[in-house]
């Protein structure tokens, strides 16, 4: 990659994530780790700008507002760059599906055959690969993502909604 195609991908990423203790608020240890899990993740690879901004690399910090997930998107040194507001509506039913599948999958290692299990994977999978992209199209007029920060960011939506 060239010098000028890798700062260009350096200024359209994530550097931080922050979670919004008041609006989210802390869970047990197990949540707080798969949050963390999440989080590290997405940090680790990911291709996130703002439409209309060539600034970056950014900090995210979520929190939640009503029935919606708030993007405080900003520079790294926290000059405000936008705010979204994202409904979490229609993400509500499939995070819901996602969560069944993942519980079949884990009573299925347990005792299934390979087979049962690969299955159950695959659906688990899809569900995932669905969100994503639901995530992806109810962020393009506000956030350019690629499809594996989309399923980064639906794993850490789903986390966020996990109890424990």
């Amino acid at each position: 990659m060239s010098p000028a195609k890798s700062h260009a991908a350096d200024k359209r990423r994530l550097v931080s994530v922050t979670l919004d203790e008041a609006s989210i608020g802390r869970s047990n240890a197990d949540v707080e780790h798969e949050r963390e899990v999440a989080i590290y993740d997405l940090l680790e690879q990911n291709s996130f700008a703002p439409v209309g901004h060539d600034g970056g690399p950014y900090a995210l910090h979520l929190s939640i507002n009503s029935n919606r997930l708030v993007f405080d998107i900003r520079l790294e040194d926290g000059t405000p760059v936008m705010a979204h507001l994202f409904s979490l509506s229609p993400l509500r039913r499939i995070v819901k599906d996602y969560y069944m599948i993942c519980d079949s999958y884990y009573q299925a290692i347990r005792t299934a055959t390979p087979d049962k299990i690969e299955a159950i994977d695959m659906g688990r999978r899809g569900i995932h690969n669905d969100g994503s992209n639901i995530l992806m199209e109810r962020l393009k007029d506000k956030v350019a993502v690629d499809i594996d920060t989309a399923r980064r960011l639906f794993t850490l939506i789903c986390v966020l909604h996990w109890k424990g």
